[in-house]
C-alpha cells in the first residue's frame, strides 16, 4: 500500500511499526524523500499537509486549527485533512483560498502557530460531524493532552453555533477507544440509539475476561471493529474465533464490521444496528 494511503488509514499519525504492517520500508523511505510524509523526533510519522499548515498559518497571520491542529498535536483522526485548516483573527482580511480552509475567530488567548489542545477539540466538535469529532476528542483524551473535566467545562462555556455539538462530543468522549475506527463505530451506534461504551470488561469464565471494542451492556450486544492488519495470522485468528464463540455462548450478540464499512459505508452499519434494535427477521435463501 502507498505510505500516504496507509498513513491516512491510520488516522494521519502513526508509529513506524504500525505503518510497516501496511507498506514496505522502501516505500516509506521514498515517501519521506518526496516530502509526502514527515517524521517527528519521537519516531512518529504524519502527513506532510499538517506541517504545511504551520507555513500557511504564518503567511496568513493565523494559527493551524481544527484537523490540522489535531494532527500536529499527534492525535489520530478519522479523516485527515486534505489541505491546511487555518484560523485567523477576526480583524484580519483574508480572501478565500483554494489551498486551505480559512476560519475567523478570537485568537487573543492562543500562543504560537497551533491552537491549544482543548481549543482544538472544541473547534473540531463545533465544525465536524459527530463521528469524526468524537474521534478527535477520544484521541486527545487517549494521549493525555486533554482531561475529561476540562473538555466538559470548555464545551459548557461554548455559545452560539456548534454549542450543542460540542457538549454532545464532550459527554461521549472516552480515552478507552483504541483508534478512530472504534470511535467512528461507537458514534454510529450512539446515533442509532444504542447505549454503548468502549472496551467494557466482560467475564467469560473464572480466568477469562475480554474487552470488546464497543458494548451495549443492557442489550448484551458487542460491536467489533475488525482490522485485518491487526488480526492476521493463525494465532490471532484462533484467538478471535474463541473469543467471539464464547461471547455468543454466554448470551451476547456479536456484530463485526470492517474498517471500510465503518468509514465509507456507514449506511450499512446503521441498517444492521437498526435491524437488531427492531428485531427484524433475517431472510436467507437455501442453496
Amino acid at each position: 500500500m502507498d505510505p500516504v494511503q496507509a498513513l491516512r488509514q491510520q488516522g494521519g499519525v502513526a508509529r513506524r511499526r504500525d505503518l510497516l504492517r501496511l507498506t514496505s520500508r522502501k516505500r516509506l523511505h521514498r515517501a519521506l524523500l518526496r516530502g509526502e510524509i514527515t517524521r517527528t523526533s519521537r519516531g512518529i510519522y504524519r502527513l506532510a499537509s499538517a506541517d504545511l499548515a504551520r507555513v500557511r498559518a504564518s503567511e496568513l497571520r493565523g494559527v493551524a486549527s481544527h484537523l490540522s491542529a489535531a494532527t500536529l498535536h499527534g492525535w489520530e483522526v478519522a479523516f485527515p485533512a486534505t489541505c491546511p485548516w487555518i484560523t485567523v483573527p477576526r480583524n484580519v482580511g483574508v480572501t478565500t483560498r483554494d489551498d486551505c480552509f480559512v476560519f475567523w475567530a478570537d485568537l487573543s488567548e492562543v500562543e504560537g502557530l497551533v491552537t491549544p489542545p482543548v481549543r482544538t477539540v472544541i473547534d473540531c466538535a463545533r465544525r465536524l460531524e459527530f463521528g469524526p469529532a468524537l474521534a478527535v476528542a477520544d484521541s486527545a483524551l487517549r494521549h493525555g493532552d486533554v482531561t475529561p473535566l476540562a473538555l466538559v467545562e470548555a464545551a459548557a462555556a461554548v455559545r452560539g453555533k456548534g454549542a450543542a455539538r460540542a457538549r454532545r462530543v464532550a459527554a461521549q468522549a472516552s480515552p478507552l477507544a483504541a483508534n478512530p475506527f472504534e470511535s467512528m463505530l461507537r458514534a454510529i451506534a450512539i446515533e442509532t440509539g444504542l447505549a454503548v461504551q468502549p472496551q467494557v470488561a466482560i467475564s467469560l469464565g473464572p480466568d477469562e475476561v475480554v474487552h470488546p471494542d464497543v458494548v451495549d451492556c443492557g442489550r448484551r450486544l458487542v460491536l467489533e471493529a475488525d482490522s485485518w492488519e491487526f488480526h492476521s495470522g493463525r494465532d490471532a485468528y484462533a484467538r478471535d474465533c474463541r473469543r467471539y464463540t464464547l461471547l455468543v455462548v454466554h448470551g451476547w450478540t456479536v456484530l463485526r464490521f470492517t474498517w471500510r464499512q465503518v468509514m465509507y459505508d456507514s449506511d450499512f452499519v446503521r441498517w444492521c444496528l437498526l435491524s437488531f434494535l427492531e428485531g427484524a427477521p433475517h431472510e436467507a435463501n437455501a442453496a
